[in-house]
């Protein structure tokens, strides 16, 4: 556990509470972004807890990864189709337990077969984060279109805050992605899968990428719900 593991659980924690505080005080079309920003914290959460070794739970924090992202993705989806329409449906309780229902549903499945061992779980690890890059690319493509349509209101600096902050979230997803399928993280060396120090400078590179961006992106993602909050009281 390093430093920079540590400074990341706790900035998604704050960036994550400020979020779902602004989307209990705002309109529901908020409610599937913020509350996926919320679970992102929970997802890294494993990160301060090494004493967790449990297979079930480990690889439970990176479903709820991927549940994070496309909870944020499908909030965006909707958000531009309200921007084109003005057309909001639907009730923010749904939201909630729709997302809990999915975490109960994914928690019975891992409860129902074995135990995950550590290369599974690292293999749950390797998904969380090519689904996270996947569609990190998707929603800086989505925001874009958002912008262009609310380009000129107080709240298009936001959605440019959000382009930068998965732009933050793809260097710090795909940079991890690139170390695990060619077994170059800490992982495969404890697994025994790979020969990390077979390449020492894109190996630090990538790691110090995967550091400084997911820093980088809890920063931008909880000053983009502080502007927000701000414009929108």
């Amino acid at each position: 556990m390093s430093i920079f593991d540590v400074a990341r659980v706790l900035l998604w924690l704050l960036a994550g509470l400020i979020s779902l505080s602004f989307s209990l005080g705002n309109a529901r079309i908020w409610t599937s972004i913020s509350t996926g920003f919320f679970l992102v914290f929970i997802s890294e959460g494993y990160l301060v807890a090494p004493w967790v070794q449990n297979g079930t739970i480990m690889a439970m924090h990176s479903v709820v990864g991927i549940i994070a992202v496309l909870a944020i993705t499908f909030g965006f989806m909707e958000y531009y189709v309200f921007s084109r329409t003005l057309e909001a449906v639907g009730e923010k309780r749904v939201v909630y337990v729709t997302t809990a229902l999915v975490l109960v549903a994914a928690l019975a499945f891992l409860l129902v077969n074995v135990a995950p061992r550590p290369a599974t779980v690292r293999n749950f690890r390797i998904i969380e984060n090519a689904i996270w890059a996947a569609t990190a690319l998707i929603n800086i493509d989505l925001l874009r279109r958002i912008y262009r349509q609310v380009r000129g209101t107080p709240i298009a600096p936001g959605f440019l805050g959000f382009i930068v902050g998965f732009v933050c979230i793809f260097l710090w997803r795909g940079s991890m992605l690139y170390l695990q399928v060619y077994s170059f993280d800490d992982e495969a060396r404890a697994l025994g899968l790979g020969v990390p120090d077979a390449f020492p400078v894109r190996v630090a590179l990538s790691a110090t990428t995967n550091r400084v961006a997911s820093v980088l992106s809890s920063l931008s993602v909880g000053g983009v719900f502080v502007y927000l909050a701000r414009t929108l009281r």
